[in-house]
């Protein structure tokens, strides 16, 4: 009786200390991270109240993340899809549930192997993705198209462009507006200026918009609108990361390494083109998978958002976004990371490697114990 009842005693532990760290690793961790973020708030120092008068508590809570890159038949390891997508589905299903943002937009790059998928991989990533990322009817999603997606510039094609904004329901290159606030999704893979036919026809839908964007800051047709904020994939042009910090910027070894235009950045040309067509107030990208703060021209600032995958960042993390009509305001939101997950998971196991020591030691003794006393009986008859 005694031996049945410490097995059933080290079972339970076992099941605890097992059960404990997995329900802790895959799904408790996420809420006390995620419960330190909050929606930041507009000064009115920074023009709280908007050009138009509206009140500061009609901004709009925007959340914003880039590069989930969703792992694709080819190259992606079942055990890497499994662990990654899990991860970034519980941290987007408990950002939501516990910031009820109001509209959300993912940077491009949203699969990984978009750019050369089968349409049945094609349609298995979409699937997973949807499940992923599902949402309720009060947060609006918003979809960018990254290289990716699409392929890089002399990958790109009509099909694959039309084969993601079918499936995302929006044309790649818009305006958003959302109570009042210009949301400008640029289709920055499109931005080379080499005169090819899908990169004219986003500059020609650039320049329409850039126009009616004008005439909505000078209340054409009595329409009150005003100045946007640009989301794009691609960072405007800069020479490398050398003047980026934080927790989440480049490690120090990269950030010296000089950036390729219209490969880690955009042209030249094509920088200064978009900020002389819609002089945003606010700039966020993606791509690199690092964060990082730049000031472009003196006045025209560019927030490049980091990666929200495990597979790219050890620290993934995304931006809160409070945007009125005549102002904004940023922070920033962390999730767990994988080192502290794989340190629970040691921890748990050191644990157990423990725990059956220390029975098998228990257990030799208590045979040992036996055995002498059988032993001692032996002699005394």
């Amino acid at each position: 009786m005694p031996r049945f009842s410490v097995r059933w005693m080290v079972a339970v532990v076992l099941i605890l200390v097992v059960g404990g760290a997995f329900f802790f690793c895959e799904y408790l961790i996420y809420f006390p991270t995620i419960l330190k973020c909050a929606w930041p708030k507009i000064s009115h120092a920074r023009g709280g109240e908007g050009i138009d008068g509206r009140p500061m508590d009609s901004a709009v809570r925007a959340m914003v993340l880039s590069d989930t890159h969703l792992l694709g038949a080819v190259g992606g390891h079942w055990f890497d899809k499994l662990r990654r997508e899990w991860q970034m589905e519980r941290a987007f299903q408990t950002a939501l549930w516990l910031l009820r943002p109001e509209i959300v937009f993912i940077l491009g790059d949203i699969f990984d192997e978009g750019k050369w998928s089968s349409q049945k991989h094609w349609e298995d990533d979409v699937r997973r993705f949807h499940r992923m990322f599902r949402h309720s009817t009060d947060t609006e999603l918003v979809v960018l198209v990254g290289n990716h997606d699409i392929g890089f510039h002399y990958e790109m094609d009509w099909f694959k462009l039309q084969r993601f904004e079918k499936v995302f329901n929006a044309s790649s290159t818009r305006i958003v507006t959302k109570k009042g606030v210009n949301f400008l999704l640029v289709n920055s893979v499109a931005l080379h200026g080499d005169g090819c036919p899908i990169c004219q026809s986003v500059e020609k839908e650039l320049i329409k918009l850039s126009r009616d964007l004008n005439c909505s800051l000078q209340k054409c047709n009595h329409v009150p609108l005003t100045g946007c904020s640009a989301l794009q994939h691609y960072p405007l042009y800069r020479v490398s990361d050398a003047g980026c910090t934080g927790q989440d910027a480049a490690p120090p070894e990269e950030r010296h390494l000089l950036f390729r235009e219209k490969y880690d950045v955009l042209s030249k040309e094509a920088s200064q083109r978009l900020l002389q067509w819609f002089k945003p107030r606010l700039i966020l990208s993606g791509h690199t998978h690092s964060g990082c703060e730049v000031l472009h021209d003196n006045k025209y600032p560019e927030i490049s958002v980091p990666s929200f995958s495990w597979r790219n960042r050890n620290n993934p993390s995304f931006i809160l976004a409070s945007v009125s009509p005549g102002s904004y305001a940023l922070s920033k939101c962390f999730l767990p990371e994988e080192s502290t997950v794989i340190g629970v998971y040691c921890s748990a196991g050191a644990c157990l490697l423990l725990l059956f020591l220390a029975h098998c030691l228990w257990m030799k003794g208590l045979l040992q114990c036996l055995s002498l006393c059988l032993l001692g009986k032996h002699k005394s008859l």
